[in-house]
């Protein structure tokens, strides 16, 4: 997804129009406009008032997910085909609210799933405050893992939207959740760094303006 595309979707889901949007930024309707339709490209301070206003990273604006997609594309099959089983397993587990297994640790939540030679398993402990690690073997053999740790900041967190949201992760964001996804009163967004076989997150929740969720991210592929 580019900038034009991304300022268009950020300002529908405010509820904005182009000139109510103008108005925010002190610019004309027809800038916003060109703007939106990849014209033009603002100037540093317009991305900057753009960032404050809806709560997003001048780098989600500018970091072009053309580019994430053609590094993807890219990957040995080997690694395309554990990224296609981390996405299976996603929506299969805790997102999906599926195949919670008996706990492996003290007081611990656990999902496992399986497709052929490989294996998923999420674990992690604690609630409003959590830490975790879920991991991806391949004929017994350790292949990924990726640990996270966040929390609740705000009795207006839905954990209800968060597995929508990572129910979303695609091939293009296969790590936790997309880079933004938007559905009534709350918002979600992700930002990595790296690529799958060595990367660092962090993902959050907004609902309407209150930031009520963040959580840190990393991993890789293990050798």
């Amino acid at each position: 997804m580019i900038f034009s595309e991304k300022l268009q979707l950020i300002r529908k889901s405010k509820g904005l129009t182009q000139e109510e949007l103008a108005e925010e930024l002190e610019v004309s309707r027809q800038a916003v406009a060109k703007c939106e339709s990849g014209q033009v490209y603002p100037d540093i301070n317009n991305l900057i008032q753009i960032s404050n206003l809806f709560n997003v990273t001048v780098d989600y604006l500018v970091k072009d997910q053309a580019c994430i997609v053609s590094c993807v594309e890219n990957v040995e099959p080997d690694i395309a085909k554990l990224i296609e089983f981390r996405l299976e397993a996603n929506v299969n587990t805790y997102a999906a609210y599926m195949n919670e297994t008996e706990s492996t640790r003290l007081d611990s939540h656990d999902f496992t799933y399986s497709n052929g030679l490989y294996t998923y398993h999420d674990t992690y402990v604690g609630g409003e405050q959590f830490a975790g690690e879920e991991a991806v073997w391949y004929d017994g053999k350790s292949q990924y893992a990726m640990n996270y740790v966040g929390r609740a900041l705000s009795q207006r967190f839905s954990g209800d939207f968060l597995k929508e949201a990572l129910r979303m992760a695609d091939i293009n964001m296969p790590y936790r959740g997309p880079e933004y996804y938007q559905s009534g009163q709350y918002t979600y967004r992700c930002n990595v760094a790296g690529d799958f076989t060595w990367f660092q997150g962090y993902e959050e929740i907004y609902c309407e303006n209150e930031k009520v969720y963040e959580c840190y991210f990393h991993g890789g592929i293990m050798k």
